[in-house]
């Protein structure tokens, strides 16, 4: 645990070139890119540090070094998790110091929102799913086509270069597939099948002509780079213990890659426990001229300098900024186009089949793999009959061996023992579908008195639900992957949709959207506010759209392209230092 000392004390009246808002997935990017490219950087996170390897204080721990072998969590542990308890999310004795604690940190609700958090530095980087997939015009054309929200203001062209360059750093495992609707791009290796995956590829690949199983693409370093290995990044070792964050630096996160990349600048400095209450704006200037932060620990108020800001706070985060940074200029926060807080997507999910694989009971897989199959959107494709819905969904596929790891659950010793902890069960396999919500107007946020949170700050109220378009394509979701498990000769097929609430999905996008006039959207073609040229944001919320595919790789490539201009910007004096 941090202590005040750890926080780097900034001397009065410095004023740094960048502050970065927020230390995730794109906060770490801007703050890399930031620096490497010759600015000072501050970098703010609300919560405390979190030090590579060092700070995975469970990552290496077995069931039984747990008090309760990681199969429960003290209820009084929980009572600080409301919100995710209710949910079903995975908080263990391994993870929940991960997680926010739900009390110091309210919302409230006007329909259920299941608002999952990470508030420490690196934030969901340590706790993210992995999977990366690019966006394709199909994507960023979606809305001007139907007549849906308001246009991208870039197409894949502008973002295919920077989806180049992210990769390579990242590492990203995958193949090279072929589809025009979900882009290929810089891959290492892709993970290999278990015999259930190879069985379920050929079987599907087979019988659809209209779909293709594939590899999921995920952040995973299966043949590292000497740019990876000089930042102590090494290849995965198959443990599948990620949240738990990783000692070996294989999978991407802010602590494993970014940070010490930007750290090797010798120009960043991390100050954590600094939650940004708003964004300070000079009327006379037009300009933003740094940040107010109330430190989480002591309370106290403390105000940073800089030439440019970054709001890498997430979707919600950035968004929360933006709408309490009021002035003359702003009476209502800093949006002149009414759609700051509205467009509120994430997506839907936890709804597909499982099954039962009654074959290969002799086998066995290697480790466990943390990336499975994926199946890619095959709904409302160019040249395909159009659905009762619009847009599509793709299918997550997990699957596994019952039992691998119960030993240490099992009552015994001995010979019976012995035999008893290596009996495995039944192979499962699951089908669980990501869907696209669109960007409805009135799905929003906004701020509230109703409540405070611990430090005194108004909260968020969520006003979002899934409408009709969510409603009916759950059901074909649920439909095909009944179908697909029939067609694979599966047994024991269950479909389920467990109608799964806004939020859970983890991917909260919109709410401070990009957009090609300062009339229908708060940020321009760069991430660049329309009205406060040195303030850009280039997390969840400013995405116009919520292609199913996960967007964690959309957030990074936009980072680095707008950290690109905003440099070259300053450069050219466009913005003033």
């Amino acid at each position: 645990m941090s202590s005040f000392h750890q926080q780097p004390p900034i001397p009065s009246g410095k004023k740094f070139d960048a502050i970065v808002v927020g230390s995730g997935i794109s906060g770490g990017w801007s703050a890399k890119e930031l620096a490497e490219k010759g600015l000072t950087v501050l970098l703010l996170e609300r919560g405390r540090m979190i030090e590579h390897v060092t700070d995975y204080h469970t990552a290496t721990k077995a069931p039984w070094e747990f008090p309760h072998h990681n199969l429960s969590v003290p209820l009084e542990t929980l009572k600080q998790y409301p919100i995710q308890n209710r949910t079903g999310f995975t908080i263990t004795e391994a993870t929940h110091q991960h997680f926010v604690n739900d009390l110091d940190n309210p919302y409230v609700e006007e329909k259920p929102f299941d608002w999952i958090r990470g508030y420490h530095v690196g934030g969901r980087s340590l706790m993210w799913g992995r999977y990366s997939f690019r966006f394709s015009d199909l994507d960023f054309e979606a809305n001007a086509k139907e007549g849906i929200g308001t246009d991208w203001p870039i197409r894949y062209k502008d973002i295919a270069p920077w989806y180049d360059y992210v990769e390579k750093f990242a590492g990203i495992a995958g193949n090279r597939d072929g589809l025009p609707h979900l882009p290929d791009g810089q891959f290492q290796p892709a993970m290999p099948d278990n015999c259930v995956e190879q069985h379920f590829r050929k079987s599907v690949n087979g019988q659809f002509a209209d779909r293709k199983v594939i590899s999921a693409r995920a952040a995973h370093l299966t043949a590292p780079t000497p740019e990876q290995m000089a930042l102590g990044r090494a290849k995965c070792q198959y443990r599948n213990l990620c949240m738990r964050g990783c000692p070996y630096g294989a999978y991407f996160s802010t602590q494993s890659a970014t940070l010490p990349a930007a750290r090797r600048t010798k120009r960043l400095t991390v100050r954590p426990h600094s939650i940004v209450n708003s964004i300070i704006y000079d009327d006379k200037t037009g300009r933003a001229t740094g940040v107010r932060v109330i430190d989480e620990q002591t309370h106290q108020w403390h105000e940073f300098r800089a030439s440019i800001i970054f709001l890498n706070a997430s979707a919600l985060g950035s968004t929360y900024i933006l709408m309490n940074s009021k002035s003359k200029r702003f009476p209502n926060g800093m949006d002149d186009s009414g759609q700051l807080g509205r467009n509120l997507m994430d997506h839907h999910f936890h709804v597909g089949a499982t099954a039962d694989y009654d074959h290969d009971l002799d086998k066995y897989y290697y480790g466990r793999h943390p990336a499975g199959l994926y199946i890619p959107r095959f709904r409302n494709l160019p040249g395909q009959a159009g659905q009762s819905f619009k847009r599509g969904y793709g299918f997550e596929v997990y699957t596994g061996r019952e039992n691998w790891d119960h030993a240490f659950q099992l009552d015994g010793f001995g010979a019976d023992f012995k035999e008893k902890a290596t009996q495995f069960g039944q192979w499962k396999i699951t089908l669980d579908a990501f869907g696209e919500c669109m960007p409805y107007e009135d799905n929003r946020v906004s701020l509230t008195d109703e409540v405070k949170d611990k430090w005194g700050q108004p909260v968020l109220k969520m006003d979002v639900h899934y409408r009709e378009n969510e409603t009916l394509m759950r059901k074909d979701a649920h439909d095909q992957a009944v179908l697909m498990l029939e067609k694979a000769g599966f047994s024991n097929i269950s479909g389920f949709d467990s109608q799964a609430h806004p939020g859970l999905s983890i991917h909260e996008m919109g709410t401070a959207r990009m957009g090609t006039s300062p009339k229908n959207s708060v940020f321009n073609k760069f991430n660049q506010h329309h009205a406060i040229k040195n303030v850009f944001c280039t997390d969840g919320a400013s995405m116009t759209s919520s292609p199913c595919q996960n967007p964690s790789l959309t957030y990074m490539a936009l980072s680095a392209r707008a950290a690109d201009y905003a440099v070259k910007a300053l450069k050219r004096g466009d913005i003033p230092r």
